[in-house]
């Protein structure tokens, strides 16, 4: 791959794939594999970025951005990465945390005053105390005691602001008592209200001054100017097995909208959130700047969960994953069903977009789609997660196991 494939990448960002301890042939085979998928109408376009020892060995894009109006996928174009925002989000709280703004054992009440007291929906359908209250470790974590996200469809939590979304859950039962279950809700929403209450700016205007500029994550934010509108895929959906394009046009946030979700409302590019990920691999220090502690990383990545309780998103009977502030930890891959390196820790998106980041191997792996339910394993998506990451370590000539 030319060096001009990779628009916005200083030269020093690239590296020889070799050199980096992968196979170019295991990488072009990756590449083949995405494009395959694209080629058999399973796909509309796809990036791909994989980076080892802090450079970048492999970057591609391959498609459409809209098979509905042809125009190509290239590594600068923009995606919805939805739940993706989530670490974003998990960063920008622990630089709080290092300020002394909140600590982990704190009671989540002490910081937002509209959740002393909440009553707790028990199995018969009754409503108890609280056990123990919820704490900040737990809001960071899924733990804190918040339903999944469908159990509020009758309520919006993004119908207002976040003050809004506040009141609205101060009027509703816990799910569950506070660190016995992990469940994927309203958490990290929460968390952006609490950076912008903490920081007294707004989350766009904290995630600005404080990761997105300094890092250089020139097309990250919550809404796309027009001139830049062109480089947003479109969301596909699958029609008799193919790919098609959902709904009658691209449809995304032009202006600031009313809600920041700091648990899904963010666009990236794949360069972007390199730039990001390689941050937190590097311990918290991109380029000469630092942004967090290394010791503060290594917390982010730390499994917080109590014994026995596991991470569960698709499926009850998941095992082999822990969870740390904001990411998902591979703590047995075997169990998890997963080809990713063991303590490597991960999110995605609802879209389909993924990455993780393996620190035993000193390496980060990025992808980018854009599919209705694209994360959700039986939605027509192919399992593009599984499928890199078992290309990736096959293409990896020196590869370290857990010490």
């Amino acid at each position: 791959m030319s060096p001009d494939d990779h628009p916005g990448l200083a030269s020093a960002e690239r590296a020889d794939a070799v050199h980096a301890g992968l196979s170019a042939s295991g990488l072009a085979a990756l590449n083949q594999q995405m494009h395959g998928l694209v080629d058999d109408r399973q796909l509309a376009g796809v990036v791909t970025l994989v980076a080892r020892h802090g450079e970048v060995v492999n970057f591609d894009a391959y498609g459409t951005l809209d098979v509905s109006a042809p125009s190509p996928v290239r590594t600068d174009s923009i995606f919805r990465i939805a739940s993706m925002t989530k670490p974003i989000t998990g960063a920008a709280m622990m630089m709080l945390w290092e300020e002394g703004r909140w600590a982990l054992d704190d009671e989540l009440a002490n910081h937002i005053p509209e959740f002393a007291g909440l009553k707790v929906k028990a199995k018969d359908g009754s409503l108890v105390d609280q056990a123990t209250p919820m704490t900040m470790r737990q809001i960071m974590s899924h733990s804190a005691g918040f339903g999944r996200a469908g159990d509020y469809q009758d309520v919006n939590l993004r119908a207002g602001d976040l003050p809004d979304m506040i009141d609205t859950l101060s009027k509703l039962p816990l799910s569950f008592q506070p660190g016995t279950e992990w469940r994927y809700g309203p958490s990290v929403d929460i968390q952006g209200y609490l950076i912008e209450k903490m920081s007294g700016q707004g989350l766009d205007e904290f995630f600005e001054a404080r990761l997105f500029a300094p890092l250089g994550m020139v097309d990250t934010g919550f809404w796309v100017e027009a001139a830049r509108g062109g480089r947003v895929s479109r969301i596909h959906k699958y029609v008799d097995g193919k790919i098609a394009a959902a709904g009658p046009s691209n449809i995304f946030n032009t202006a600031k909208p009313k809600f920041l979700a700091g648990g899904g409302g963010l666009v990236s590019t794949a360069q972007d959130y390199w730039r990001f990920a390689q941050m937190i691999l590097n311990g918290g220090e991109f380029a000469g700047r630092r942004y967090l502690k290394a010791s503060t990383v290594e917390l982010m990545h730390t499994n917080v969960l109590a014994p026995g309780v596991n991470v569960t998103l698709y499926a009850p009977d998941t095992t082999g994953l822990g969870f740390g502030m904001d990411f998902a930890i591979v703590q047995d891959p075997a169990a998890a069903k997963t080809s990713q390196g063991i303590h490597s820790y991960y999110w995605g998106g609802a879209f389909g977009t993924w990455f993780w980041i393996d620190p035993i191997n000193d390496m980060t792996v990025i992808g980018f789609i854009q599919n209705t339910s694209g994360s959700t394993p039986g939605s027509g998506t192919p399992a593009v997660r599984e499928m890199s990451a078992k290309a990736v370590y096959a293409a990896m000539t020196d590869r370290k196991s857990a010490p």
